[in-house]
């Protein structure tokens, strides 16, 4: 069955990934967490051109070998500048951080901030990040889900696509990296990927974790010795939460290092994982952050070219052998009509 999307999404989404389909998007959207590793490295407050300047060089050097990069407004306007040509850039849009007078880490976006304005911005795609508990009560999550949707109808009044970034938690099974939260995982990534596929939402591109943690899979080079899966048992959890979403989704670093994320989407290719890239961001750049914090703009530049760059193209190598166009989760290019909307 043809598929309609609209003009304006599609060459967003194109402008995105590479000429076969695929996202190799390099993320620096980084605010909050940024400030405090680089204050942290240099034992002194970072500052705004602190920010300004690592996200430029990043831009600068990693964008020659990404399709796209993930900026923020507040402190990347410098690196939009200073990104290759032809790279797509995806803005963020909604504020550093979460409301954190309780458990249910509400959202905002930047005030001074539309749609509209992100993309007179540069921005050729918007996106925005939604921590996510499904076992919430539907007092919180309906919240949430209206939230979404104000954003998706903006992002369709602009014809521009909307990428949404969702990190599931839920501080009842203690921490994030421990092994009860990691046997949770699966069910929680495929619900989000199920709910937010459904169009009330108006997204185009799921940006989702990998549904398992990679230290407790038995039988991988990152295994720490307890387990929560086997190596069987982590590709039937990639193959049941893609069978979930109803959209292009593409696989976020979630901060791990890049020999990790490389093994991780290794190993989600094994699975026949129809993943459509990535949008990796410090598994690519945070070992820079000591270089810049005590040696400089010209240090980081020089570690990005070395490095940086023997990273992203490793992790590009992957990408080739193992995700897909965008376009083959409608069945192929030729599957989708593309209509005009006028805007």
């Amino acid at each position: 069955m043809t598929v309609t999307l609209r003009k304006g999404k599609v060459a967003g989404i194109n402008a995105c990934a590479d000429k076969n389909g695929v996202i190799a998007a390099a993320a620096m959207d980084q605010r909050g967490s940024l400030e405090k590793a680089i204050s942290k490295a240099r034992g002194a407050p970072a500052t705004f051109e602190d920010l300004s300047k690592f996200k430029a060089a990043v831009s600068k050097v990693l964008t020659r070998y990404a399709t796209a990069i993930l900026l923020d407004t507040e402190y990347g306007m410098e690196a939009i500048k200073a990104r290759a040509q032809g790279t797509g850039v995806l803005l963020a849009y909604e504020k550093t951080g979460y409301d954190t007078k309780d458990d249910s880490r509400f959202p905002d976006l930047l005030p001074e901030c539309s749609v509209r304005r992100l993309v007179q911005a540069g921005g050729t795609a918007i996106k925005v990040l939604l921590y996510y508990n499904p076992m919430h009560p539907e007092r919180v999550n309906v919240v949430k889900k209206a939230f979404i949707e104000r954003i998706g109808a903006e992002c369709s009044a602009n014809d521009v696509p909307f990428f949404l970034e969702t990190i599931c938690y839920d501080d009842s099974l203690g921490d994030a990296k421990g092994l009860e939260f990691a046997l949770a995982k699966p069910k929680y990534v495929k619900a989000y990927m199920e709910e937010f596929s459904k169009p009330q939402y108006g997204v185009d591109v799921l940006k989702v974790e990998v549904p398992v943690n990679m230290a407790y899979v038995e039988g991988t080079s990152t295994f720490a010795g307890r387990k929560a899966y086997t190596r069987t048992e982590a590709m039937a959890f990639f193959k049941e939460t893609a069978a979930a979403a109803r959209l292009p989704f593409i696989y976020l670093s979630a901060g791990v290092t890049d020999e990790v994320f490389r093994e991780t989407l290794e190993l989600a290719a094994e699975a026949g994982t129809p993943f459509s890239g990535v949008l990796c961001g410090r598994a690519t750049w945070q070992d820079g952050i000591p270089v810049y914090a005590t040696k400089g703009y010209d240090a980081l530049i020089e570690w990005l070219e070395d490095r940086g760059v023997k990273n992203i193209t490793a992790l590009n190598k992957v990408l080739a052998k193992g995700a897909k166009p965008w376009w083959d989760f409608y069945g192929g290019r030729g599957n989708i009509e593309v209509v005009d909307t006028g805007i």
